[in-house]
């Protein structure tokens, strides 16, 4: 086991590969269904994804347009001139032999993201850089299942073709914490520029983390890679127990051999699958059968004017709100809950897009767990019902039974709130009444008040709205008390 003070002898240095799966209709290469989640095994295939002799490849244009974005949320803009290569290795899954990818000449070149990171140790969110260097278009081979105990696997083509953009960070990460708010925030950049679905459950984005260790400064140590990782944990996870394994490596002596590794979830723990390959092990040629990709400036700008709001430009807008930037962070972490916020700050006031933005972040009623939550309410009744509460209409407890009605079955604001018998009583008339009767009954909490005692001002109020049914305002309630007394 590595003591903490031996672990501060050694540097370690992370770089992260990343596949992101585009959300085009069909597959990279061939007119098939993109979306293999409910199909038979090999049911979404054609003679190209079989790699069938005279089998010619046409690029599907949505996925260029795509790698557009990408190459904008990704700080950098597209390569004007980018082509095809042949990338030859064995993978049973890939009945071709090759994989057709891009090497020398990508579609996506040097960029950079910042990269906001949460501090536990000072509570503060820091920004951390990471280079990109680089992000190219390729296709995915097939995949293989292996039944426990038979003698043989099985080979399900219907991925072979999809389409990926490969992202290839700089080694610029120096702790699990730093390559987990990497991924989460490629995460959020992918899903909001629109260019992949972004599910890590059905992996849309896979994830290979290349880590070494030194205990020179100023040299790197020998990498491993541990490959298709699907969760920010999991990241983080494999890249603690490969720090930690690499180290013990080291501190016996040995050498750390470079190689690909895989992840045992259940095990928490990596493990050798083969030795490392390099790029002449791949023995890439230039692909005979796919022109190269020319932009012009022209296709650049129209892709960039279609480009949706990113991860950046709402947290900038939602400075207004005075929110800490990690409940900033919380709030991106949901895109339904990020438009919401975002139309409010636009049609209405920071404060209704706070009180907007605590609402959807609270957890799942019972009900809507259930998958009842299908109905996406307006931002124009989230408004009126944010409305509600702030001129003292309705209470926050009862704006909450308001907004799960209408999540689950819609309507108005004010008429689910008229219905359900919740509108607070804000009839100074009538409230002066109650406030009069509780006083009478309560004299020793009405003396208290006198005499500086401010906790029996609450305990006062709290009898109020026990008497009223919970309708009276009870800020108009302590007005009254105050008023009552001379306070």
């Amino acid at each position: 086991m590595v003591t903490a003070e031996t672990r501060k002898k050694y540097m370690p240095t992370i770089g992260i590969e990343c596949h992101v799966q585009l959300k085009t209709a069909t597959k990279l290469f061939a007119a098939v269904d993109n979306d293999a989640r409910e199909a038979a095994p090999n049911t979404l295939v054609s003679h190209i994804c079989f790699g069938l002799p005279g089998a010619l490849p046409v690029l599907n244009r949505e996925a260029v347009r795509l790698a557009v974005r990408a190459a904008f949320a990704l700080g950098t803009e597209p390569a004007r001139f980018s082509k095809f290569d042949r990338k030859h290795y064995f993978y049973p899954d890939l009945p071709k032999g090759y994989q057709i990818s891009q090497y020398d000449e990508p579609i996506i070149g040097e960029g950079g993201i910042d990269v906001p990171m949460y501090v536990e140790a000072n509570k503060e969110v820091q920004t951390l850089h990471v280079g990109i260097i680089r992000a190219h278009l390729e296709e995915d081979a097939g995949k293989s299942t292996h039944p426990a105990g038979k003698d043989y696997s099985l080979v399900d083509l219907n991925r072979a073709g999809t389409p990926l953009l490969e992202i290839v960070s700089r080694p610029d990460m120096h702790s699990a914490a730093e390559a987990k708010a990497y991924v989460h925030e490629l995460y959020l950049r992918m899903k909001y520029a629109d260019v992949s679905d972004a599910n890590l459950y059905l992996g849309h984005m896979r994830f290979d983390v290349n880590v070494s260790v030194s205990s020179d400064p100023g040299k790197w140590g020998t990498r491993t890679e541990t490959k298709n990782l699907n969760s920010f944990r999991s990241v983080e996870k494999a890249i603690e127990f490969e720090i930690q394994r690499q180290i013990e490596v080291l501190e016996k002596g040995a050498e750390v051999v470079q190689e690909t590794r895989g992840w045992d979830e259940a095990k928490q723990r990596t493990f050798t699958q083969r030795s490392k390959e390099e790029a002449h092990d791949y023995r890439y040629m230039p692909d005979p059968d796919l022109p190269p990709i020319v932009l012009d400036d022209e296709y650049i700008e129209g892709v960039r004017d279609d480009m949706p709001a990113l991860p950046d430009d709402y947290r900038k807008q939602f400075s207004s709100m005075s929110l800490d930037r990690q409940v900033i962070e919380d709030i991106l972490a949901d895109v339904e809950t990020t438009h919401l916020v975002a139309d409010a700050l636009t049609k209405s006031s920071p404060e209704d897009g706070r009180r907007i933005a605590f609402w959807m972040m609270r957890p799942l009623t019972d009900e809507e767990a259930d998958g009842a939550r299908t109905r996406t309410v307006q931002i124009d009744e989230l408004i009126a019902l944010s409305k509600l509460v702030g001129a003292g209409k309705l209470s926050s407890s009862a704006a909450k039974q308001v907004l799960d009605e209408m999540l689950v079955r819609g309507g108005k604001a004010e008429e689910i709130a008229t219905r359900l018998n919740l509108l607070q009583v804000s009839d100074e008339a009538e409230i002066i009444k109650i406030v009069e009767q509780v006083m009478t009954e309560n004299p020793k909490a009405v003396e208290d008040l006198k005499n500086g005692e401010q906790r029996a001002i609450g305990f006062l109020v709290g009898q109020i709205m026990k008497l009223s049914q919970g309708k009276a305002n009870p800020g108009l309630a302590q007005q009254l008390i105050k008023k009552q007394l001379g306070l």
